[in-house]
């Protein structure tokens, strides 16, 4: 039977976002085809995917839970960032909405990219919002907070959530971000692949135990910096092999 991957990317589309717009598109659309490249590669998984962005007049759905065809380009390009910062709505309602269409068994990677701090959510708090990730930690969902112009460490332990990464606040700093996301998030599938849905069960840091080394770029742009990286990701998976066998 097939492992039921769902990929839930919550975008932040406020007016500040401005600044690093292309190198949100032109990443996202990469993390996109990174997820139709894994479909390909692990044949025992099932990639679903769910992309919202969101800002204070809309909070906006582009994918909604659409299973990953590998001869289909998923391509975006709808992005206008203006107002404010709604994290804890947007959160909630793509959260809750996933939730109710999702089994026990399947996995969950829940991925938040903000610039800025909430300011402007009138449905959720920070308290439901910690609530909620809580819950659906013990299920085995994995929540990733990445941020910038915040103290990342702050917000993400207020929302109960490990695993974070702060980036710069810049052209350059959203694009190394972006390329560090997707190695990391290919490592996570790879090991998926391997231990299952078990290796959740314990507390998982997508930006320590995915094993995959931080490159600058990515692995179609750099090829070498790629063949390093699963060279990285087999040590690890050896390393979890020889953990299995000791116990």
């Amino acid at each position: 039977m097939k492992q039921k991957v769902y990929n839930l990317i919550i975008l932040d589309e406020s007016g500040s976002m401005q600044m690093i717009a292309k190198q949100a598109v032109s990443g996202l659309n990469e993390t996109l085809q990174s997820i139709v490249a894994a479909q390909k590669e692990h044949d025992n998984q099932e990639h679903y995917v769910s992309f919202v962005t969101f800002n204070s007049r809309r909070i906006h759905t582009v994918i909604n839970r659409k299973k990953v065809d590998v001869e289909e380009e998923l391509k975006w390009d709808d992005f206008s960032p203006n107002s404010c910062t709604p994290l804890f709505d947007a959160m909630g309602q793509s959260i809750c909405e996933l939730r109710n269409n999702v089994g026990n068994d399947d996995v969950v990677l829940v991925t938040i990219i903000t610039d800025g701090m909430e300011n402007a959510s009138k449905e959720y708090d920070g308290m439901e919002i910690k609530k909620l990730v809580s819950d659906l930690k013990e299920k085995g969902w994995l929540f990733v907070y990445i941020g910038t112009n915040q103290d990342v460490d702050a917000v993400a332990d207020s929302i109960g959530i490990r695993s974070r990464r702060q980036f710069e606040y810049s052209d350059t700093g959203a694009e190394e971000m972006l390329c560090e996301e997707r190695n990391r998030r290919r490592g996570f599938y790879d090991l998926l692949a391997f231990h299952g849905k078990a290796m959740l069960e314990e507390e998982y840091d997508f930006f320590k135990d995915s094993e995959i080394g931080n490159g600058k770029n990515g692995e179609k742009e750099n090829e070498p910096q790629a063949e390093n990286n699963k060279s990285e990701a087999s040590v690890g998976l050896i390393g979890k092999i020889k953990k299995l066998i000791k116990a």
